[in-house]
């Protein structure tokens, strides 16, 4: 029998443990799956109504799904252990599991962020504080919005591990009849892709609060992939995988849709909230808040121009107010649109 477990009880850990049941549900392969909840009234709630009301309403879960909120158990004995936490958090977490680990566990990251101070992705700190290789990390990113997902209706994914055997492995447990995950081996890609889009949606978001209109919001959109694609490139990414699902398709859903946290959190920074202000507002992390000033040192760290994302962070910094952001947002010298032409 697959043992997963699921960290994180929000909106996506839910979904996803949700999409894990379904897709259990409908293959031959028993499987369990352990939802770890930081709060127990969360946590019974789930066992005893199979509902999680506080993020997805009344939306009934697989009755295959427990919860807990004792970490140690939710992760002893998991085959696949699943991280749906704050990216500024996450550290805090390995260290209390690394001892509960199983040997050969592959652990899947949901999580868009960059930790603050070190500017490492997801991947290269489950990989630092668990000491795990590459081929047992793998990474779920996409066009994901959680609700509509957990409504069942039709959404298509990126795994990424640099093992194509372990993607596969990890996309077949996710696959359900409404969610088609594909797969890819550049992790560096499909993780910066979703890390930056976050930060493009917050000013997407911005320019909404501003009351401006859909060509200001079209033209961040598409200089902010240009930004993402310049970063991940100096990276070592793959340039094809930002015109797949987890590079466009990602910051399309983000930017476009009022469900994304991003793009909400941009709005009220647009019209006039402090962020401390937003942040009490919202009921979930907006990551782009949490990363953008670690996106804009790993940028700087490998001489690479983002004016897009530099804005936002000024405006998150109060140096820049936003009824000036309009004019910044797109402030770079005249040149090409050719992306090989750019350079950095």
């Amino acid at each position: 029998m697959n043992r997963i477990a699921v960290l994180g009880a929000g909106s996506w850990g839910t979904t996803f443990a949700k999409v894990l049941g379904d897709g259990a549900a409908a293959s031959s392969e028993p499987t369990e799956i352990v939802l770890w909840a930081r709060r127990d009234e969360v946590a019974q709630e789930i066992n005893e109504r199979h509902t999680n009301s506080a993020y997805l309403g009344d939306i009934a879960l697989p009755e295959t799904i427990t919860a807990t909120e004792d970490l140690t158990a939710a992760v002893t004995g998991a085959e696949v252990l699943v991280l749906a936490l704050p990216a500024q958090s996450l550290r805090e977490h390995l260290v209390r599991v690394k001892d509960a680990v199983s040997d050969g566990v592959v652990v899947v990251s949901l999580i868009k962020g960059l930790e603050r101070g070190t500017d490492l992705r997801m991947s290269e700190v489950i990989a630092q504080e668990l000491g795990l290789p590459a081929e047992q990390i793998a990474v779920v990113s996409g066009p994901n919005l959680a609700m509509e997902i957990a409504q069942g209706e039709p959404t298509a994914s990126v795994v990424a591990c640099t093992d194509q055997a372990v993607a596969e492995r990890i996309a077949a447990l996710c696959s359900a009849s409404y969610f088609r995950p594909y797969t890819n081996t550049d992790v560096v890609g499909v993780e910066i892709a979703g890390i930056v889009k976050n930060v493009i949606a917050l000013a997407v978001g911005i320019c909404d609060g501003r009351s401006l209109g859909d060509n200001s919001k079209a033209s961040v959109i598409t200089r902010g992939l240009a930004e993402t694609t310049r970063l991940a490139s100096a990276l070592g990414a793959r340039l094809e995988t930002f015109s797949g699902l987890a590079g466009l398709g990602d910051l399309v859903a983000t930017c476009a849709s009022p469900l994304s946290r991003n793009r909400s959190a941009g709005r009220l920074l647009g019209e006039g909230l402090t962020p401390e202000q937003v942040a009490a507002k919202l009921t979930q992390t907006a990551e782009g808040m949490k990363s953008a000033g670690a996106v804009l040192e790993l940028a700087r760290a490998h001489q690479v121009e983002m004016p897009i994302c530099e804005a936002v962070v000024a405006v998150l910094d109060g140096t820049l107010a936003t009824e000036n952001i309009a004019s910044l947002l797109l402030a770079r010298d005249l040149k090409s649109e050719d992306l090989q032409a750019e350079g950095k």
